[in-house]
C-alpha cells in the first residue's frame, strides 16, 4: 500500500511538472493595440469635439467676466455705494459660476472619456481573450500596465499581431507614439 501511495505521489508530481511545462505564455501592449483601433480614433474625435464645446463655454464666461471687470475698473469711481456694492457682488457671483462650471466641466470630461473609451477597451480585451482561447494561452501579460518586470521573448509570445488580426487591423499599421486622451 505504501508503494502505491508513493507511486501515486510521484505520478502526480510528474504530471504536474509536465502540465506546467506545456503552459503557453503571451504578452501584449494593450495601449498599442488600442492605439491601432479605428474605434479609438472615433472616440477621440468625439471627445475632442466635446472638449472644444466646454472650452468655448469657459472662454465665453471668462470674456463676460473680463468685460464686466473692465467696466467696473473704469467706472467704480463714478458709481454710488449701492451700485458699487451691486457690481462687486455681480463680479464675485460670476467668478464663482465660472469656477463651478470649470469643476463640473472637468468631471463631465472624465465621464465622457469613460463613456466613449469603455467600449474600445472592452473590444480590445475581448479580442485578446479570444486570441488567448483560440491559441491556447494560459496567461497573457499586459506590458503597458507596468506590472510585468521581466518576460522572456523566447517563451512568451507577442499577441499583438494576433489581436490585430482578430480586430481586422492591417498588420503593417503602427500605433501612434502618443495616445492623447488615454491618461489613465
Amino acid at each position: 500500500m505504501k508503494r502505491f501511495a508513493t507511486l501515486l505521489v510521484l505520478l502526480t508530481a510528474v504530471t504536474s511538472t509536465v502540465a506546467a511545462q506545456t503552459l503557453k505564455f503571451g504578452h501584449i501592449n494593450s495601449q498599442e493595440l488600442i492605439g491601432l483601433m479605428p474605434e479609438r480614433d472615433s472616440a477621440l474625435v468625439k471627445l475632442q469635439t466635446y472638449t472644444h464645446e466646454l472650452e468655448d463655454t469657459i472662454a465665453e464666461m471668462q470674456q463676460e467676466y473680463q468685460t464686466k471687470y473692465n467696466t467696473y475698473q473704469q467706472r467704480q469711481a463714478t458709481w454710488s455705494a449701492a451700485v458699487l456694492e451691486s457690481k462687486q457682488r455681480e463680479l464675485i457671483e460670476l467668478q464663482q459660476r465660472l469656477e463651478q462650471f470649470s469643476q463640473g466641466a472637468q468631471q463631465e470630461y472624465q465621464q465622457m472619456q469613460q463613456v466613449l473609451f469603455s467600449p474600445v477597451f472592452q473590444k480590445a480585451n475581448e479580442a485578446i481573450e479570444k486570441v488567448a482561447k483560440e491559441q491556447g494561452f494560459a496567461f497573457i501579460f499586459d506590458l503597458s500596465a507596468g506590472g510585468v518586470i521581466y518576460y522572456d521573448a523566447n517563451i512568451s509570445v507577442d499577441v499583438l499581431p494576433l489581436a490585430k488580426t482578430a480586430l481586422g487591423i492591417p498588420a503593417e499599421k503602427v500605433a501612434p507614439s502618443q495616445l492623447p486622451g488615454m491618461e489613465q
